[in-house]
């Protein structure tokens, strides 16, 4: 038996996503000429003709260059580069500090900060691994010099800048950085950047791109014909992310995307790549603390420069809009969730407007999957995207709103609820088997630019999908029970809730981990109502505990891959080992603490909370008794709902975005309970007094059920 189990595992790992990747391998010579600041809309054929020709011979993407703050400096970035993973020098961010020349080297005065005051513990782990595999680092400049020092601070070869070396000296090591820091220099006071965009007159802009772009020909001009260059646009430069320009020069990638199996994304990078691939490409063994992965090349091809640098650019004018767009929209949403719960509380106790409170409680139960939708059509090439895409999401809630209260399935209670979670059910589980393009530069889903995630399921998409399954479920479980079928019922909700908790888990999926602890106890607490069962406490946190011991073992399984192949869950698991893991729970507890003083999501969660409980406790006078309308209809949407919030709750402690957890699955689930109560009202439902039932028995904390 304990041989079949390992053989099993073997095999599973074998075929876990992702196992037989291998890392670009190669024996050579690799450059990295850092230009600060740059981005793919800078480039151009007379303007920047060397870093023009350069892209023409190079795999090309974008490079997200988030570390550790909303904004990353040139230190930051040339210190992520020298540790592998994101990492921040904290007070005095800025320019790299300038070498002090020792012999032929140089050595980064007060480089013991980095260790004893700022904590970075990495700072040098790419100059050590050189030095441990017997090679020379050369540095040229102070940002290349901050990248390829070791623990000690020092570089093997150092010149301030490219007119002080020569093409025999570049020849001497065969790990070479560069800064070319021209887009910077307009910018600094100080030693320091401004704290907002303090942006260049155009002409300003041009005459530092030819200075950038003439030192960057002045090394290209004399390197060994045998070496591979990375150019990587590796910081900001002001009080505004941005997408940053990458190229990789190195073998036959010409006409190419570039990415990483990091994000999961065949045009897009982060800066702890660059430090994997820097040592992929010299045969150097990528020590395991480096969470980066080496960078490819794309199978699809760009369509040439001019195509890549209008689709890599356009990439980053979404990331722009969805940032900027984000606050206001979620202000929008809460101001309409709580205008909405107020208008249902006045309209709905005076019976009156019953089909209006239910036309807006479907629309705006509508508005989270057309945040998806949208991404279904190029809004951000408009010359307006901003207005294009509030109105591509308003046209999609409409469409979707007009669906489901326009069909046959209307005079049912229960039909315009199946058509909203089923539409966002089917969406989101589409987008996670594709490679999630809808979830990327979604206003409800993540950007390359905020870099918090560039693939699988956010936060907010896995409440809205572990929502609307869990509700979709019910109505199914619905149908099977009004047939007597209750063992049905209870094993569709599990099957159907066990299937999108594991697509929301797999690793290179959604790779969501506090997803699968939350998913966990919901759908079981929803299959044991709907089969009858009583659920306590003790076994509500059994449940807990089981979504935990799933996430980990997934988690593990991830671990047993090689290190170039992990998602966050395997080097979670390492993290375990290691004994960080602590300090990253502590990191994003802090985090999920921080969102429950939210504006844009506190609100929603307190008038839904508020709205479901008075009108639970005070039916008739809150609503009309709509709610035990609805859950005498259908008890299993009651079920549904109660595990709903139980995945909320648990969801809203488990993850970072905390508050963000509760209030989209309340923002999606409540409003749609309340639209079927009153269909179940309009069609001569019983309201809560002819039931002959008591008020307890309609409480979601329910002591016998």
């Amino acid at each position: 038996m304990k041989r079949t189990l390992i053989a099993f595992a073997l095999v599973l790992v074998a075929l876990w996503p992702g196992a037989a990747q291998a890392a670009t391998q190669a024996d050579g010579r690799v450059v990295l000429i850092g230009v600060p600041g740059l981005r793919w809309s800078d480039l151009s054929p007379t303007g920047t003709p060397n870093l023009w020709q350069l892209a023409g011979g190079s795999a090309v993407g974008s490079l997200s260059v988030r570390a550790v703050g909303r904004v990353t400096c040139p230190y930051d970035g040339w210190l992520t580069v020298s540790a592998g993973v994101r990492s921040a020098v904290g007070y005095g961010c800025g320019l790299p500090p300038l070498p002090e020349p020792d012999g032929n080297g140089a050595t980064i005065p007060g480089y013991d900060y980095l260790h004893r005051v700022a904590g970075q513990k990495g700072a040098g782990t790419l100059g050590e691994a050189v030095h441990a595999a017997g090679e020379c680092t050369l540095a040229i400049g102070p940002g290349a010099a901050l990248a390829l020092a070791d623990r000690s601070g020092k570089v093997d070869v150092y010149a301030p800048s490219p007119a002080q070396i020569r093409a025999d000296v570049l020849g001497r090591c065969r790990v070479i950085a560069v800064d070319v820091d021209d887009l910077i220099r307009p910018y600094v006071t100080d030693g320091r950047l401004p704290a907002a965009e303090e942006p260049l007159t155009p002409q300003e802009r041009a005459a530092a791109l030819r200075m950038a772009d003439a030192k960057a020909g002045a090394v290209l001009s004399v390197l060994p014909a045998d070496a591979s260059v990375l150019l990587a646009g590796l910081s900001d430069h002001d009080g505004t992310p941005h997408l940053r320009a990458a190229m990789m020069r190195h073998g036959d990638v010409s006409g190419r995307f570039l990415g990483a199996a990091s994000t999961h994304r065949e045009d897009v990078t982060i800066l702890p790549d660059i430090t994997a691939t820097m040592l992929s490409l010299t045969g150097v063994p990528v020590p395991p603390d480096v969470v980066g992965t080496p960078w490819r090349a794309s199978e699809s091809r760009t369509g040439g420069t001019e195509a890549a640098q209008a689709e890599l650019s356009d990439a980053d004018v979404a990331g722009q809009t969805i940032r900027s767009i984000g606050g206001i929209f979620f202000t929008a949403v809460a101001v309409l969730q709580v205008v909405f719960y107020l208008t249902a509380f006045l309209l709905l106790r005076r019976r009156r407007g019953l089909g209006g409170v239910r036309v807006a409680a479907v629309a705006l139960a509508s508005v989270p999957v057309s945040t998806y939708l949208v991404n279904l059509v190029p809004w951000h090439r408009a010359e307006a995207p901003v207005p294009v895409l509030a109105g591509g999401i308003a046209g999609c809630a409409l469409l979707l709103t007009a669906l489901a209260l326009a069909g046959p399935w209307r005079r049912r209670p229960l039909g315009p609820l199946a058509v909203v979670t089923g539409v966002t059910a089917t969406v989101l589980a589409g987008d996670l088997l594709t490679g999630t393009p809808l979830q990327l530069d979604s206003v409800m889903g993540y950007s390359a630019v905020v870099g918090a995630r560039y693939y699988g399921l956010g936060n907010i998409p896995f409440a809205l999908f572990a929502t609307s399954v869990l509700l979709l479920a019910a109505t199914i479980a619905h149908r099977l029970l009004r047939g007597g079928r209750t063992r049905a019922a209870a094993a569709a909700v599990t099957v159907l809730g066990g299937l999108a908790m594991i697509l929301g888990g797999w690793p290179g999926v959604g790779s969501d981990f506090g997803g699968v602890i939350a998913f966990v106890p919901g759908i079981a607490v929803t299959a044991l109502l709907i089969a009858g069962s009583r659920v306590s406490i003790v076994k509500l946190g059994a449940f807990c505990v089981a979504g935990g011991v799933t996430v980990m073992a997934i988690a593990y399984l991830d671990y047993l891959r090689p290190p170039a192949s992990r998602t966050h869950l395997g080097r979670f698991v390492g993290q375990v080992f290691t004994g960080e893991a602590l300090e990253v729970i502590g990191r994003k507890l802090e985090a999920m603490l921080g969102t429950l003083l939210n504006p844009n999501l506190m609100p929603i969660v307190i008038a839904a909370a508020a709205f479901l409980v008075y009108a639970l406790l005070r039916p008739e006078q809150a609503t009309a008794g709509v709610l035990p309308a609805a859950f005498t209809h259908s008890p299993a949407l009651r079920a549904g709902l109660v595990g709903t919030l139980i995945s909320g709750v648990v969801g809203m402690l488990v993850n970072d975005s905390g508050a963000a957890v509760l209030s989209m699955a309340l923002a999606l689930a409540v409003p749609l309970t309340l639209s079927a109560g009153i269909r179940a009202l309009e069609v001569g439902g019983p309201r809560y007094e002819d039931a002959g039932q008591d008020p307890a028995s309609n409480s979601l904390v329910s002591r016998s059920n």
